[in-house]
């Protein structure tokens, strides 16, 4: 029986399009789109970021650098959060049901400039009792500290929490770690998924 349900948050409770992002930014840099994501790589940057081992002031000043633009803090942060979809792929009102029943954790890999903007304009997140989130974590999935800290935060056994993620490497690290997981496809496939183990809302 499960007692806590885990979730991935970019495509999973929202949906991601990163080149909404590198096209907001070949606008003010000079580089087309196909060629920021490579740039950016090659800082090794976002990573160290979504891992919290350098302070938002720094990732943007060396982004910009790698990008040879100039914006301001504010203008940066609005842009690389531009990744985000206004819509959410689950409905509140499945979130808030079954929290009557489960405790419900965020687990994802995030930095501390999208986690403030997703908390501020998806108010369904406040459904979840945690979050556990690489950059506090210091961790990034699949790695296995990560589930280590998200099952401790569960308050449960392994075998007592339920978790999904758009990304299969990483629900096979959530099963290695001992948790029962599914690669998230859409809502209808996890609400399946669900059912078929029991989980009642």
């Amino acid at each position: 029986m499960f007692k806590t349900l885990l979730f991935d948050f970019g495509n999973v409770i929202v949906a991601v399009d990163f080149d909404r992002c590198h096209a907001a930014l070949s606008e003010v840099c000079p580089y087309p789109p196909k060629a920021i994501p490579r740039r950016i790589r090659a800082t090794g940057l976002v990573e160290r970021f979504e891992k919290g081992e350098v302070s938002p002031e720094y990732f943007v000043q060396e982004v910009s650098q790698a990008l040879d633009m100039q914006v301001s803090f504010a203008q940066f942060w609005e842009i690389w959060s531009s990744i985000f979809l206004p819509d959410t792929l689950l409905p509140e009102d499945l979130l808030e049901r079954l929290r009557r029943q489960y405790r419900l954790l965020l687990l994802s890999n995030t930095n501390t400039m999208h986690f403030e903007m997703v908390r501020e304009r998806y108010p369904l997140l406040r459904h979840f009792d945690g979050y556990v989130l690489s950059y506090q974590v210091g961790a990034l999935k699949p790695s296995p500290d990560i589930y280590r800290e998200a099952i401790a935060r569960a308050g449960c056994r392994p075998e007592e929490c339920f978790f999904t993620d758009d990304v299969a490497a990483n629900a096979e690290a959530a099963r290695q770690a001992g948790m029962d997981a599914v690669q998230f496809e859409n809502r209808e496939q996890l609400e399946q998924e669900l059912q078929a183990r029991g989980v009642v809302w």
